[in-house]
């Protein structure tokens, strides 16, 4: 089972006002497809016989442009609405009220040299009316930096990029499953979850005995093709060295019974119940086998922790890299702005500094005896731009806050047991006032890249979840 390859696909909208150049319909519908098959989107197109000039000016083209896009509902993940003149306001919203995806408007610059009335465009201002009425009506859009934007720059292609970004996590969400594997740990109320709330939101959540899993462990052999690959797999991506031979075994086993879980149920993401029953009745923590998953782009969370497996989903979305669940754990000296992430060993393969180690948790060893919970993967998280986030219910709603960071090379003493990095966030100090005060988890979800903005628009603007940015806002005292 391997991560699911996505391509974002668009369907572009052309605007048109017939006392302005129609003219520049043509080139338009030329210019835009090429220039997003060229950066590795793809591009749909209504048939350029179906309305006058291929575009859309009146109510009646609108509608044969809106049945179009129902024709083929599920084939595209947004709408790019394209102004190479001034547009029709009226037009465009009989075409898109019901689009179903997030709509970016981009509209033409004029050139100072082409300013006569049978080059002009006047998008500028035709780019107002549209963003106006679709106001009135409800209907969702983005707009992007700056106002007017030729498709053949750098800076167009940071809003398509931006815009992608925002069309994974939307349409992504509205349609998630989430497994939550066994019962929320019993020591850590700060997991709690609302499933009724995650329903409303579109993202379904599927329940599973603890006990039927490591059933399903203890009847499989060793001698299966599953087994076989996902040893390989384990073996090629950590040192195992020490790992006593039945601990590695069930730990495969493990391994290949939560893939055949993902696929049974469909899930994009699961959370693990990791403590203490698989250490008490296995022998093993699961680290190793969630850092495998997540590398894959299959989330996962520890510690049933299924708010943070919802972020870690968002967050894989926006940056189409593995994202990560760490704990909010330590400070880093009397530096304000830096603290320690970590967790046991859940990080994925890729980013992490180098490959890791496969022990003993040295943590829970004092509950249930060394040598009970080999699965850890230790090691360090390689020095990065990261966007983190978390995510809790409240009186039915979806509460988030997003921020952005690094991590960085600082050293971390070699005692210090788990997978971990120093990070450097501007107004730490804010950040964890907002996350104790309003009731946020201890754990906190990473990918890399700067990506705050567009996983915000997502979940603020299209999803309506409450988001909270407190970098950017004054802490709660």
């Amino acid at each position: 089972m391997t991560a699911k390859a996505s391509k974002t696909t668009f369907a572009l909208f052309f605007g048109n006002r017939g006392f302005f150049p129609a003219s520049l319909m043509d080139a338009a519908r030329e210019e835009l497809p090429r220039i997003l098959r060229e950066w590795g989107y793809d591009a749909m197109l209504m048939d350029r016989d179906a309305t006058r000039h291929g575009a859309v000016e009146t109510v009646e083209e609108g509608a044969k442009y809106a049945k179009w896009l129902e024709e083929n509902r599920g084939r595209y993940d947004g709408v790019i609405l394209c102004l190479p003149n001034f547009g029709d306001e009226t037009g465009a919203v009989a075409a898109l009220a019901d689009a179903g995806t997030p709509i970016l408007i981009q509209a033409y610059p004029d050139e100072l040299d082409k300013m006569a009335p049978d080059l002009r465009r006047d998008a500028f201002c035709g780019k107002f009316s549209i963003m106006d009425v679709f106001c009135q009506y409800g209907v969702k859009f983005t707009a992007l930096k700056p106002h007017t934007v030729a498709p053949a720059t750098a800076r167009f292609r940071e809003n398509v990029d931006h815009f992608a970004r925002v069309c994974r996590v939307a349409n992504g969400l509205k349609r998630m499953t989430v497994g939550a594997v066994g019962a929320r740990t019993t020591a850590f109320k700060t997991v709690r979850i609302d499933e009724l709330a995650l329903q409303k939101a579109g993202i379904t959540m599927e329940t599973l005995d603890l006990s039927t899993v490591i059933r399903r462990v203890r009847d499989m052999g060793t001698d299966g093709d599953a087994f076989k690959r996902k040893k390989e797999r384990l073996f090629e991506a950590a040192s195992w060295e020490g790992v006593p031979e039945n601990a590695a075994a069930t730990l495969i086993k493990l391994g290949v019974v939560l893939d055949e879980i993902v696929d049974e149920f469909g899930l994009d993401a699961l959370a693990v119940r990791c403590w203490i029953e698989l250490q008490e009745q296995l022998g093993i923590s699961p680290c190793v086998l969630l850092s495998e998953l997540n590398d894959r782009g299959v989330v996962a969370a520890c510690e049933v922790d299924v708010g943070n497996a919802v972020t870690m989903y968002a967050l894989h979305l926006a940056s189409e890299q593995p994202a990560a669940c760490l704990d909010w754990n330590n400070n880093y000296g009397d530096e304000d702005d830096k603290c320690i992430l970590f967790h046991c060993g859940p990080v994925p393969f890729g980013l992490m500094k180098e490959p890791g180690r496969v022990v003993d948790h040295a943590i829970l060893a004092n509950a249930v005896g060394p040598g009970c919970g080999y699965g850890c993967n230790v090691g360090r998280i390689r020095p990065m731009a990261m966007t983190f986030g978390s995510l809790m219910t409240e009186d039915g709603r979806l509460k988030t806050y997003l921020g952005q960071g690094e991590f960085v090379g600082d050293p971390i003493p070699e005692e210090f047991f788990g997978c971990a990095s120093a990070a450097a966030i501007d107004r730490l100090q804010d950040v964890l006032l907002h996350v104790g005060y309003n009731g946020f988890r201890h754990h906190v979800s990473v990918t890399p890249g700067h990506l705050m903005a567009p996983v915000a628009e997502a979940l603020g603007h299209y999803l309506e979840w409450d988001i909270s940015i407190p970098q950017c806002e004054r802490p709660r005292r």
